[in-house]
């Protein structure tokens, strides 16, 4: 049975109609979302109280209900020992004047006294110290208190730490806390500052008793609740019942015996306890908590600068310029001159140098030796001969990628910003890789040959034919001169033979689309410049949000849910 079906088993049944069990079940259960959302994030000291928390009310509402345990807390000599002796009517814990007097916790327990084992096992009372409340002669008149737990419990203020220590681990537990004070000390400084204020939360689960008022007289007994209660008022529990009792009065004991009798017929204190816990937890939580995160946690001011680092990093500009000079380069070995345009397919293609532009670099066929290749991935891409990012544009790449984690941290409260900032830089490793990877991946717009080069191509070879078939003309002309044979008469245009016509013109207007494509080829190298940049920008956009972003983006959405959760947790 998990820890919300037994609060809610727990908080079933006419007896508990002061309570919503759907509430505190709801509330418990949004500390665990809280709990799972901010833990990889949030530091562990910061989390104890509320894992404690869910932790310890599993185990108490998975243990008996029909027992109520009340503790007596208190100072040396305040007199905790003589008043759980009286009232369990016997002498059970010791009482004396040597501090420290109670160096464990003893308990009674009204009722049989197995139902109450495992509760007491989990409590940590010793078997030895365990005593029942079970007596033929009296039995009816203890009746009322049947399933009550009475614990005695050790000097907050011993000079034993180890005594003070078991207090303090008690008073997380039990069900409702007895603070047994007496007229000389009851405005102790420890007692109001280091217990009284930290349960300012659970004032339905404490009661404070001014014990030893027998040597007071009526009006300083006044005079003194007076005084006290100002003072609970003072540390928060102003809600808190306040009581007069003596040990050696069994007569100024009944308003004490009655307050308990009530609390045990309720059965409700465990869960009130668990209310106040939940409140005091969910208040030290808060400061955790800040304005809702925004809807575009990383603005994209700050995205575009972290993309433009490492832009520059990966080198897209010195990749950019290399794909104009390819488009200009490819360009002239379609459209230029036939006897010339040789010369371009010599030099080495800007693009190929860098590995980029490739069968293999385009879509991972052929990858070069060395290459990953992940089972079941995307298909593998060769990397590129790029050289290495300088110190300095490293520099701007880390500067840029703390300003995501400070921008996306700048609302939300300081203990957010560690887990922001390692988020940002979770994955900095592994951008280089990434880059070069998106770099070598993108397809520059170069793959395809334009259709006016192929018609330019065509154009020229047509002109350069054509300047060939002159050329060859005149030289069969001049053959037949040289071998002494008829001379062939050549056509006119005009009083230019065709021959020599269709040579010049053949050269002179192959040269002369040369000269008139070279403006628009250079225009086409800048486009394709712009073209190859965005393209690259782009890609290097998704590495960044990928690698930088979406980590920080995970930890805004886990606050997020936090502070839905959080907000569930403290709504009463």
């Amino acid at each position: 049975m998990n820890l919300v079906d037994r609060v809610r088993d727990a908080l079933t049944g006419d007896d508990l109609k002061a309570v919503d069990a759907a509430r505190i079940a709801d509330r418990l259960e949004a500390l665990r979302r809280f709990l799972r959302a901010v833990d990889p994030y949030l530091p562990d000291h910061d989390l104890v109280a509320a894992h404690t928390l869910v932790e310890r009310a599993g185990n108490r509402l998975a243990l008996s209900r029909e027992h109520t345990v009340v503790a007596l807390a208190g100072s040396t000599g305040s007199g905790k020992s003589s008043l759980f002796n009286a009232l369990a009517r016997l002498k059970l814990s010791p009482v004396g004047v040597r501090r420290p007097t109670t160096g464990v916790a003893h308990a009674c327990v009204w009722g049989p006294l197995e139902p109450a084992s495992q509760l007491l096992d989990w409590i940590g009372v010793l078997p030895r110290q365990r005593f029942l409340r079970e007596s033929a002669l009296d039995g009816d008149d203890e009746a009322t208190l049947h399933g009550l737990v009475l614990l005695d419990l050790p000097d907050f203020d011993s000079v034993e730490r180890g005594h003070r220590l078991e207090v303090d681990r008690l008073l997380a537990l039990v069900d409702l806390v007895i603070w047994v004070v007496d007229p000389q000390k009851y405005g102790d400084r420890i007692l109001h500052e280091a217990y009284l204020r930290q349960f300012r939360r659970h004032a339905d689960i404490t009661v404070v008793v001014l014990n030893q008022a027998d040597r007071l007289s009526s009006s300083d007994t006044d005079l003194v609740v007076a005084d006290l209660k100002r003072l609970l008022e003072a540390d928060g529990l102003g809600g808190a019942p306040v009581l007069a009792t003596s040990a050696k009065q069994p007569g100024m004991l009944a308003d004490l015996r009655t307050a308990l009798e009530q609390t045990v017929a309720g059965r409700q204190a465990a869960l009130r306890r668990l209310a106040g816990d939940l409140d005091t937890v969910g208040e030290q939580l808060a400061a955790a908590m800040g304005p809702p995160a925004a809807e575009d946690e990383v603005d994209r001011a700050t995205v575009r600068q972290l993309a433009g680092s490492l832009a520059a990093s990966a080198g897209v500009p010195a990749v950019a310029e290399a794909a104009g000079n390819a488009y200009r380069q490819r360009a002239a070995a379609n459209t230029g001159w036939p006897l010339v345009r040789g010369l371009s397919r010599l030099r080495p293609d800007p693009l190929r140098r860098l590995h980029l532009g490739t069968a293999a670099a385009g879509r991972g066929d052929n990858p070069e030796p060395g290459t990953d290749t992940p089972p079941d991935g995307p298909a593998p891409v060769a990397r590129t001969s790029l050289p290495k990012a300088s110190a300095a544009q490293r520099a701007a790449v880390t500067l840029s990628v703390r300003a995501v984690a400070t921008r996306a941290a700048a609302p939300l409260p300081a203990v957010w910003a560690p887990p922001l900032n390692t988020a940002a830089r979770s994955r900095a490793g592994d951008l280089p890789d990434a880059l070069d990877r998106a770099v070598a991946a993108t397809d520059l717009g170069l793959g395809r040959t334009p259709l006016w080069w192929r018609a330019a191509g065509l154009l020229q070879w047509l002109l350069t034919l054509t300047a060939l078939a002159g050329l060859g003309w005149l030289i069969i002309g001049y053959g037949l001169r040289a071998l002494g044979l008829p001379r062939l008469n050549y056509p006119q245009v005009g009083t230019v033979p065709l021959p020599t016509l269709l040579l010049l013109g053949g050269l002179v207007f192959g040269v002369l689309l040369a000269l008139l494509l070279k403006p628009v080829i250079s225009a086409g190298a800048r486009r394709a410049r712009r073209r190859a940049e965005q393209r690259l920008r782009t890609a290097v956009t998704e590495v960044a949000r990928e690698y930088v972003v979406a980590p920080v983006r995970e930890v805004l959405n886990a606050y997020a849910q936090a502070r839905e959760a959080l907000i569930a947790v403290r709504s009463d």
